[in-house]
């Protein structure tokens, strides 16, 4: 594919990596293709989130080692014990679960965020369980920008109850309703007006009229990224550019916004 040209800085806060060659489905890519792909774009860095795992510490830090000489930058993918579901059974599963070795430990969240390889955390509670409230509250001692998953498993005004409330910047992957699901995608553009930690990139998102009323409505809070490599960044850039909004808007969602919640994404 040819090199896209667009005149814009441009960062990608949401592209998943899979180092193992031996798990890597055909839809996560490998870094050689991704760096490639980026370049194409005209993208000059991203945020790399490790691809789904029972178990996170070794792909984390291959992650983390891959970044280094290449314009990524890493998170952390983290584990709960706690489903996220509501209802009387989940709530009295919660109650009699207790953490174990393959969830993330507060301490880890902390080690994760000093050591200075990561820049931020990724979860997604329908696949890897929701954080208890002690990593939480290690999660808001740390103050680093915590990307989750949405979906019908994960509602947007489920985020709100349980992330939305503590301090720490939430960035809703794929404005919350992958795979294409326009109500899912209205309810999590409403959170922005409620929230000022709340962000959405813009991953996934398919729908015109949701991404236009959040780049208008809320031009600091809405972040570019790709969903590299299943999705072509050269797709995703596009479906910004062809929006109604003006130039400056656009410079935010490609940037400026990553660069506030993101500072390792600055120039």
């Amino acid at each position: 594919m040819l090199e896209l040209e667009h005149g814009f800085r441009v960062v990608d806060t949401h592209l998943r990596l899979e180092p193992d060659e031996t798990r890597r489905p055909r839809d996560i890519g490998d870094p050689e293709q991704v760096e490639r792909e980026l370049r194409q774009a005209g993208i000059v860095e991203a945020l790399a989130v490790p691809a789904e795992r029972e178990e996170y510490t070794g792909v984390n830090n291959a992650v983390a080692r891959i970044a280094v000489d290449r314009p990524l930058v890493a998170a952390a993918r983290i584990t709960g014990v706690r489903d996220p579901s509501t209802g009387p059974t989940a709530r009295l599963r919660n109650v009699s679960r207790s953490r174990t070795d393959k969830h993330t430990h507060p301490t880890e969240i902390e080690q994760y965020a000093y050591e200075d390889r990561f820049v931020a955390f990724a979860l997604d509670p329908t696949v890897d369980g929701l954080p208890d409230e002690a990593v939480l509250a290690a999660l808001e001692r740390v103050d680093l920008p915590v990307l989750t998953y949405g979906g019908r498993g994960f509602p947007p005004r489920r985020i709100e109850r349980t992330l939305l409330t503590r301090e720490f910047p939430v960035v809703i992957a794929h404005f919350g309703g992958y795979p294409l699901d326009r109500e899912l995608t209205t309810a999590a553009v409403d959170l922005l007006a409620e929230h000022e930690r709340c962000f959405l990139d813009t991953s996934f998102v398919r729908f015109r009229d949701p991404l236009e009323r959040a780049v208008i409505e809320h031009p600091d809070r809405v972040l570019f990224a790709s969903g590299a490599p299943a999705s072509h960044p050269n797709v995703a850039i596009m479906e910004i550019l062809t929006l109604d909004v003006t130039e400056d808007a656009m410079r935010r969602v490609f940037s400026t916004n990553a660069a506030r919640v993101l500072p390792a994404l600055a120039p």
